[in-house]
């Protein structure tokens, strides 16, 4: 994902949508990821927002082979040195600093940094990343934002994410700056809470038939 990343597939042309998980309880980890997977979408964010996050990294990693397991909100060097120990396959932060960035670059993984102003692009193209994450998406200026961004810097790639539906994904997803967005809607609360992991296939289904 960035220059200096290992030679791959991109995370950004893995599945249109990357499902931003937040996850309570670990044990629910290895199903959610398998209905995601089984729904078309491989690329899973899980955000390192609880106590179980980095447990449920380290079980999907172990145990779904068929997913590329990220970490999200990555605001630390220690976060980054934890998800990689955890098993985590690329990073992605809600914004960067230099010392995070360093410490990204360091890890080996590919990685989303964060931005949300045009002088958080240049800057980051100066520092040789190329595809990041736009966030957040809607309230930072949405699609209008971001085709303003594609003619002056063209080789900025994005994964919008923050407020984005299912109904709006289509309009980021056409934009030649735009590889993949972020979304939870595949991910209702009360799925979660019921562990109803058909439905969960069947919204990832969906998400992935956007492009």
């Amino acid at each position: 994902m960035a220059s200096s990343a290992p030679s791959g597939p991109s995370v950004l042309d893995l599945a249109p949508v990357v499902p931003v998980v937040v996850l309570d309880d670990a044990v629910d980890a290895v199903p959610l990821a398998r209905a995601l997977v089984a729904g078309g979408l491989t690329a899973i964010e899980v955000t390192l927002r609880t106590p179980a996050a980095l447990d449920a990294i380290r079980a999907i990693a172990d145990e779904v082979p068929d997913a590329v397991v990220g970490a999200g909100t990555v605001i630390s060097p220690a976060g980054v040195a934890d998800s990689l120990s955890a098993g985590a396959r690329f990073l992605v932060s809600p914004g960067w600093t230099d010392t995070l960035l360093d410490a990204m670059k360091g890890s080996g993984l590919p990685f989303l940094p964060g931005v949300s102003t045009t002088s958080e692009v240049v800057a980051l193209l100066e520092r040789g990343v190329t595809e990041m994450k736009f966030f957040p998406a809607e309230a930072a200026g949405g699609t209008a934002y971001l085709k303003s961004l594609s003619a002056p810097l063209p080789q900025a790639r994005f994964c919008p994410t923050g407020g984005i539906s299912l109904a709006s994904a289509p309009a980021y997803l056409g934009l030649p700056n735009v590889g993949c967005v972020g979304g939870t809607w595949m991910l209702p609360a009360d799925a979660l809470r019921d562990k109803d992991w058909g439905r969960v296939e069947s919204l990832a289904r969906e998400a992935a038939a956007l492009r």
